[in-house]
């Protein structure tokens, strides 16, 4: 039996797409078999209970389901501490929280990897209008650009960050073709840091890369790593939030941002959230590998269509990431309107472009998610401009998020956009 209306031939190209992927698809099972065995030690040896799922109100004071699962995250990390909270609203809200937790004004920061990722435009002080900025509080920014393939400046790295407090990486490509960091190119670039300035605090947004590979940027020398629980780590099931992990005395400087001075980790009710983001985080590595899978299928199936991909089908992933140069505009609404009619939620709706905040163009998202923005759900999105290339990541399950590859092709060849 046949639940949707896919075209025979194309179903045929799936398979052969599907296929072509296999070799990869084993790397990243291995990978995740790593990383499950990783997080389920760090629930064994911090004594995860039934108790820690106990709901607090009020201050939370001696919320020890907090704590624990503060504990669990370092451990997983292989860093000193962490600070994961339902509060936090959204990936760009927890870096927010990191940058002004731990940069005072006269300082100055220095991206290593280009144009950050446009929410942080807003943050950092680049748009002129952006009121309450680390620009506004006297915090100064500077970046290093990338060279003209894409890849970090290595050998400017040094003389970028002299005299810097913060030499900030986004290890993600945001809305580039750049390529994304592995855990080994963040580790080259911290030596290139260190090499002329010891004491900069090195902050990698993590976004998209957690669970990719075997080991995180807190392992090779990053001081703090950056993410969002409706990405990877929460694993499709925690309902909101944020993290901050990394050397003890800058998570404590975040957590008083984050609550107030002299009150840091101390106070923060949990009101019933701490089982979600607990079993999320068990979750996490096999979501991630689903969503992996479901990107290098996709890659796989627009290469034999013809399309350029980055990254192609048979190479090593450092994050969830796909992104598939469509060439017209036209091509790019019909693939987010199949991956539309692929999710379980919202299936029906049909995705436009329109004026999202935070962005300088229009953009297109088809997210039909269980968690309103989930980026770890199958969703694809692109800023309306050249080379109209579209971003797609997620997938909670790799068998639906092939259905949800194949309804975006279908949808294409409908409109007569590709043909077999």
């Amino acid at each position: 039996m046949s639940f949707f209306q896919i075209d025979p031939k194309l179903r045929e190209l799936c398979e052969q797409a599907e296929q072509k992927a296999l070799p990869r698809f084993q790397e990243i099972d291995r990978i995740a078999q790593y990383n499950s065995e990783k997080v389920l030690a760090a629930f064994i040896q911090n004594g995860v209970s039934e108790s820690h799922f106990t709901p607090s109100t009020g201050y939370g004071y001696g919320d020890r389901g907090r704590e624990v699962l503060d504990e669990v995250l370092a451990q997983i990390m292989g860093c000193e501490d962490a600070l994961i909270r339902y509060n936090f609203m959204s990936g760009t809200h927890t870096l927010t929280v990191a940058l002004f937790g731990v940069l005072r004004p006269g300082d100055r920061m220095v991206c290593l990897t280009g144009t950050p990722y446009d929410t942080l435009h807003s943050v950092i002080g680049l748009k002129e209008d952006a009121s309450g900025s680390l620009k506004d509080f006297g915090i100064t920014y500077e970046q290093l650009d990338l060279k003209e393939d894409g890849t970090v400046n290595y050998e400017a790295i040094p003389q970028a960050v002299k005299g810097a407090k913060v030499a900030y990486i986004q290890r993600s490509r945001g809305y580039s073709l750049r390529p994304s960091l592995f855990v080994e190119d963040i580790e080259k670039i911290v030596k290139q840091v260190r090499s002329s300035n010891p004491e900069a605090i090195v902050i990698v947004d993590n976004c998209y890369g957690e669970f990719v590979q075997q080991q995180e940027p807190t392992q090779v020398g990053a001081d703090l790593i950056v993410g969002s629980l409706i990405k990877n780590p929460g694993g499709g099931i925690a309902p909101t939030g944020g993290y901050i992990a990394g050397k003890a005395k800058y998570v404590d400087m975040c957590a008083q941002r984050l609550s107030a001075p002299g009150v840091g980790k101390e106070i923060g009710c949990t009101l019933g959230n701490t089982r979600a983001l607990f079993m999320g985080l068990f979750f996490a590595p096999t979501v991630v590998a689903s969503a992996l899978k479901t990107a290098t299928f996709a890659a796989s199936l627009c290469e034999l269509l013809g399309y350029e991909v980055t990254p192609k089908s048979d190479e090593a992933r450092a994050d969830i990431i796909q992104a598939i140069c469509l060439e017209k505009p036209e091509a790019l609404i019909a693939f987010c309107e199949g991956v539309q009619k692929g999710a379980p939620v919202d299936s029906y709706v049909t995705p436009e472009p329109w004026d999202m905040p935070g962005y300088d163009s229009k953009v297109i998202m088809a997210a039909g998610a269980f968690t309103n923005g989930a980026s770890i759900e199958l969703s694809a999105d692109a800023p309306l401009r050249e080379p109209y290339a579209v971003w797609m990541q997620g997938g909670l399950t790799w068998q639906t998020g092939k259905v949800g590859i194949m309804l975006a092709a279908q949808s294409m060849l409908e409109k007569g956009i590709i043909k077999l």
